[in-house]
């Protein structure tokens, strides 16, 4: 068995041929081309797909290869798993995976027989090869096709494979070619993406996942894991965002890049200042970009668009619609703009760097489970104060309270895993909903201040903006009624305990 541990990444279309001019390039110590045609199996239902399994043929000249590999552990375009490449001579043969479960339960003759093509990947693979004592990293550009069901999607990505050498190697050599071209972290296989083709899976904006935690886990080990799933979260929009009109791209990127925050916030008594500020200061920049996005695709789906629909022949809305949709659009062109632009992925590489290996542990002691009870009683204290002190008159202190009730809601959801099954499915749905109240308050406030920018010196438009106001007047107050009681309820709230497993 082989472990194949590979950083692989987008590389936009445009920037292909300065990716081949770079002065990198000609420090290799060898270089190779050959076009390769790949043939996925699988059966009819995805069996193999759904135990984390991909079955590959592989032509390399006149000669097949098959090649088994598992999901191993993926985080951010980093990958680790174990293969097992063997030649092939007619029909599957798997005599030779070590692992005796895997082997025996591939060689049962019912799924043999069920096993059929699936997708196809057809490119050109240029591969050099640089030095990297104790061993080298190959580096390859690939460009072709995917192909599944008559679909077919573009390749154009590099990879970066050890071959014996330290995973820092990697970095080394991503970081000078992302000093001047767009690579970002890809998070899907060619695999991946030709399943998706075959089984017709339409893009669609990702949601954050769960977190993989274990109560033995120190908690830097914790914050490792938890940061690896907020670039994911990250990365997993990073597509969408820069192709599609789907705000909600944007939105989720937004909400991996605040979830990245508060971890910080969390952990930042067990985290080293250097890594705090490897993490935080590129953030910065993309937070305040897609969060100007975001504000203005509110200002107009959910403030300015309802008022439309309902007064359909009042003359001074449109205008002031058609600023706010102007303004719109250059905030999503500066936001692409930013996510096309080579620093993005430079600082996506430094971060990633920066998680590996995981930062040492040794001179921790204090149990995962300890770490995150006392985090978590100290943000329910201050979420039990803001929530006794708070004022529907104050619209400070329910921005305070909404930011108090994410914070906690986000360092439930990283725990999760610590807790009795279940156990934390009423807290969160209940922070949840608290939370979507005051963020609709808290759009509500801020829209003032929006509009009246939009609007200018233009009295019509100024009388659009309290038109506007006056209609949202009323779910303003039906709001403010309804988190009436939920203070008396965040005041008095109660956590379980996490369990000692």
């Amino acid at each position: 068995m082989a472990e194949e541990v590979e950083l692989k990444l987008a590389l936009a279309d445009e920037h292909q041929s300065r990716f081949l001019r770079h002065p990198l390039l000609r420090q290799a110590v060898a270089r190779h081309v050959e076009p390769l045609d790949n043939i996925y199996y699988d059966t009819a239902n995805l069996a193999l797909y759904r135990r984390g399994i991909a079955l590959r043929l592989r032509r390399r000249g006149r000669e097949w290869l098959q090649t088994v590999k598992l999901a191993g552990s993926s985080a951010a375009g980093l990958s680790s798993r174990p293969e097992w490449e063997t030649p092939y001579a007619g029909h599957f043969d798997f005599s030779s995976i070590d692992d005796a479960g895997l082997r025996q339960w591939l060689q049962r003759p019912m799924l043999l027989a069920r096993i059929v093509p699936v997708c196809e990947t057809r490119f050109r693979r240029v591969t050099w090869k640089f030095a990297a004592a104790p061993g080298a990293v190959l580096l390859t550009l690939d460009r072709g096709w995917i192909i599944a069901n008559g679909r077919r999607e573009a390749i154009s990505e590099v990879e970066l494979e050890l071959a014996g050498a330290p995973v820092h190697a990697i970095f080394g050599i991503a970081s000078q070619l992302a000093q001047r071209i767009s690579l970002t972290p890809s998070v899907l296989s060619k695999a991946e993406r030709g399943y998706r083709l075959h089984r017709g899976v339409a893009p669609a904006p990702v949601k954050a996942g769960a977190m993989a935690l274990a109560a033995d886990m120190a908690p830097l080990e914790a914050f490792r894991h938890i940061a690896m799933s907020c670039l994911e979260h990250l990365q997993q929009n990073h597509h969408g965002a820069l192709t599609s009109d789907d705000p909600e791209y944007i939105h989720q990127m937004r909400v991996a890049a605040r979830r990245m925050r508060a971890a910080l916030r969390l952990f930042a008594p067990v985290l080293p200042v250097p890594l705090i500020a490897s993490l935080r200061t590129p953030l910065v920049a993309l937070a305040t970009q897609l969060g100007r996005a975001r504000d203005l695709d509110v200002l107009l789906d959910e403030i300015a668009n309802p008022v439309l629909r309902a007064l359909p022949n009042e003359p001074r809305l449109p205008a002031l619609a058609g600023d706010i949709t102007n303004r719109r659009y250059a905030a999503r062109a500066e936001a692409i703009a930013l996510l096309a632009a080579p620093d993005y992925g430079r600082n996506l590489l430094a971060a990633l760097e920066s998680l590996h290996p995981a930062p040492a542990t040794g001179a921790v002691t204090l149990p995962l489970r300890s770490f995150a009870s006392e985090r978590l009683r100290r943000l329910r204290k201050k979420l039990r104060w803001l929530a006794a002190t708070a004022s529907i008159d104050d619209p400070a202190s329910l921005h305070a309270l909404r930011i108090a009730t994410k914070r906690l809601r986000y360092a439930l959801e990283f725990f999760s895993p610590l807790a009795p099954k279940h156990a934390l499915d009423g807290p969160l749905k209940h922070l949840a909903g608290v939370q979507d109240t005051l963020g609709q308050l808290n759009d509500l406030t801020n829209a003032g201040a929006l509009l009246m920018d939009c609007a200018g010196e233009d009295p019509r438009l100024r009388e659009a903006v309290t038109l506007i106001g006056g209609w949202h007047g009323p779910r303003y107050a039906r709001l403010l009624e309804s988190i009436v009681p939920e203070l008396g309820r965040l005041a008095r709230l109660r956590l379980p305990r996490l369990a000692a497993g």
